[in-house]
């Protein structure tokens, strides 16, 4: 499937951005302005169903082969946010960055509890800026603009996703390339058995101390200082 793809910057170093379910690229625009100054050139895709992507069918092995199609291997840095983590986490094999991090990570989205769907369903369908600033207080208004923008284009046909494909359970068995998993506190998605085995499998764990799923914009100052050494 041929996705929309933003890109941005000239630097010299290559940046891949995926962001989470019901977002789109602009969920980046902080990490991306900072990566730009670092002399990254930004490649951020909309994931199908988000954005300005196509519709079509849902399945995490999907969003992992679109990638694929879409952007270019071996880039210096791979950045997957939930969803996005795990859809990197399925391409890391074929897409090769030089390195990747998975922030809060949706791996396992499979043991997520049935109310959890139609939380996040009644979230789309509810949203204003005044409900998203209260649910997220530390976020800025341009974070809370982004994510409103994000809704309107998300497809709501998307949350099959959390029913269908082999990948619902899916905790990456070996770092394919060096990785970081970067995790909320507490994180929503990778529990602390499920870090323990990621520790295991050769991945770095590092935890933004208060932060909510959303790291990049919970805490944009805590989600670039866990990064060093790896941007």
């Amino acid at each position: 499937m041929q996705l929309n793809v933003h890109e941005r910057g000239n630097g010299d170093k290559v940046a891949l951005l995926v962001h989470g379910g019901m977002s789109d690229h602009r969920t980046w625009h902080a990490v991306e302005e900072e990566l730009i100054l670092r002399g990254y050139r930004v490649i951020a895709p909309d994931l199908r169903g988000h954005g300005r992507s196509p519709r079509g069918e849902y399945r995490a092995e999907l969003l992992a082969d679109d990638l694929v199609e879409n952007l270019p291997t071996g880039a210096d840095l791979a950045i997957g946010h939930s969803l996005g983590g795990l859809s990197l986490a399925l391409a890391a094999d074929r897409l090769r960055p030089r390195r990747a991090v998975y922030s809060d990570p949706g791996f396992r989205v499979g043991d997520l509890p049935p109310e959890a769907t139609r939380f996040m369903l009644d979230l789309v369908e509810s949203a204003s800026a005044d409900s998203v600033r209260t649910m997220n207080p530390r976020w800025s208004d341009a974070d809370v603009a982004a994510e409103l923008a994000g809704f309107a284009l998300f497809d709501r046909e998307f949350f099959a996703v959390t029913e269908n494909g082999t990948a619902l359970g899916y905790l990456p068995a070996s770092a394919v390339v060096p990785s970081l998993v970067q995790l909320a506190d507490p994180s929503l998605c990778v529990s602390p058995e499920s870090a323990r085995e990621l520790r295991e499998n050769g991945f770095e764990i590092r935890t933004v101390e208060g932060a909510g799923h959303c790291i990049h914009r919970d805490d944009f100052d805590g989600f670039m200082a866990s990064l060093d050494g790896w941007i």
